[in-house]
């Protein structure tokens, strides 16, 4: 349906002179140009004029083509198919598959009524003692996932998919904002050799794309994680890498548009923005979305507004440390900076709660014993200072665990841990009850009676 013709062109938005009234901000817009079609999204209209972002390049269009509206909107699958394929930001496929017969939906489609959201969800359990233990998650939570290169965020991300499909048969999408090409193709490679990549929904808006592609990621991603929370009713881990570029692109936008830029050059809209994506994460009565969201801090400055707008909407966040790493202790958790809003008396019981104070209070003093040890050697402490520092190595070298994704690298098999027996053997740690063990023997297992 032709709705107006093009009257300017700049690098990253055309506005368009409208014949056709009835169209509104989200709608698709195409021309046809050189035998293909240029697809746009409205960004506003006013009166007679509508403002429209492009999908991709636009080089060769001039003014006075034709405009027509595309029915239906940013679709992306909205079926089985979703699972073992790669989907660009805007629905289509980008892996070289081809999906018969799609059934697909509007991106924008679906927001939860209060009624339909359910804040009293489960304890999802992951199997991974650090993660179980120092951050606890509820279903429908919202995780920060922090850590820099080579420091196992990979794998990590890689266990979580596999231990809740074998925990509960739940998939898992993964959306890659802002990702360079080479990191994409790394992940699909990943996946397909761990044999997740049927159990995975994938969707990038790659780094060298437009900030349009960057921006809708979100919302194509948050569409597949809808299907299999609410049609297949499963608990889905949503992984979005890096929410922060989902903000930066949006600010692209709002300055091509010709918005007045606030602090940072952020957008105006920037609290709106992030809200929408972060009110699509929750829990219902049938199935739930959990997030793990990686953030980007520019230049390590934690109070940037963009990062603190995020860091808001979070439930927690998990924390890998490059010191801890270099210890050889994997998954590398950073304890004292790893938290999650459950982590209270009410949120996970009496017991778990002042076992996570115990420990983080002998990790401390463990930190101010290893400075002693350096300069005067371990035979100066005192008892009590030396049962700290033995029984804290014993317990940060019980917090490693064998992967399942990675048997195939260490030859050690991969090990499900259930939280109750995370309680009972770090208690029985700290009480003392394997000091007459070695301290090598607490790495690498699952539970200590499984040994």
């Amino acid at each position: 349906m032709k709705i107006g013709k093009i009257l300017t062109i700049s690098n990253m938005s055309i506005s368009v002179l409208l014949e056709y009234r009835e169209v509104a901000k989200r709608d698709t817009i195409y021309v046809e140009h050189g035998g293909e079609k240029i697809f746009f999204e409205i960004a506003y209209v006013e009166g007679a004029v509508a403002r429209a972002i492009p999908i991709g390049p636009i080089y060769g269009l001039k003014k006075g083509l034709d405009v027509f509206l595309k029915p239906g909107g940013l679709q992306v699958e909205y079926s089985d198919n979703i699972l073992g394929h790669v989907f660009g930001a805007f629905g289509e496929t980008i892996d070289n598959s081809v999906i018969e017969n799609p059934v697909t939906k509007n991106i924008y489609e679906k927001n939860l009524s209060m009624a339909e959201i359910d804040v009293q969800g489960e304890i999802l359990k992951t199997g991974i003692k650090a993660l179980d233990f120092f951050a606890p998650m509820q279903k429908g939570f919202k995780m920060g996932l922090l850590g820099g290169a080579g420091i196992g965020k990979t794998v990590l991300i890689k266990e979580l998919i596999n231990n809740v499909y074998k925990g509960s048969g739940s998939n898992s999408v993964f959306v890659g904002i802002g990702e360079r090409s080479r990191e994409g193709r790394e992940l699909i490679d990943d996946m397909l050799e761990s044999n997740l990549l049927e159990k995975l929904g994938i969707v990038f808006g790659q780094m060298g794309e437009n900030a349009m592609s960057r921006s809708r990621a979100a919302q194509t991603g948050l569409t597949i994680a809808e299907y299999l929370r609410d049609e297949k009713y499963q608990d889905v881990l949503l992984f979005i890498d890096n929410i922060y570029r989902f903000l930066q692109a949006n600010s692209e936008i709002s300055a091509e548009l010709g918005n007045m830029p606030i602090e940072s050059g952020y957008s105006t809209t920037l609290l709106t923005e992030i809200s929408e994506v972060m009110e699509r994460i929750n829990s219902t009565d049938t199935g739930s979305i959990t997030s793990f969201q990686a953030i980007y801090i520019p230049a390590d400055d934690i109070t940037d507004l963009a990062v603190n707008s995020i860091m808001t909407h979070l439930d927690g966040q998990v924390v890998l440390s490059r010191s801890v790493a270099e210890k050889g202790i994997y998954p590398a958790v950073d304890v004292f900076n790893t938290t999650s809003k459950l982590i209270s008396i009410d949120g996970v019981g009496e017991r778990h709660f002042k076992l996570v104070e115990k420990a983080i209070a002998h990790f401390a003093r463990y930190a101010e014993l290893e400075e002693i040890v350096a300069v005067l050697g371990i035979d100066e402490l005192a008892e009590d200072d030396m049962n700290i520092f033995y029984r804290t190595r014993k317990m940060r070298n019980y917090f490693t665990q064998p992967m399942f994704v990675t048997e195939h690298f260490t030859g050690i098999p991969g090990q499900f841990v259930a939280l109750e027996d995370v309680l009972r053997d770090t208690e029985d740690i700290l009480d003392g009850r394997y000091d007459h063990y070695d301290e090598a023997d607490f790495s690498y297992i699952g539970a200590i009676e499984q040994r």
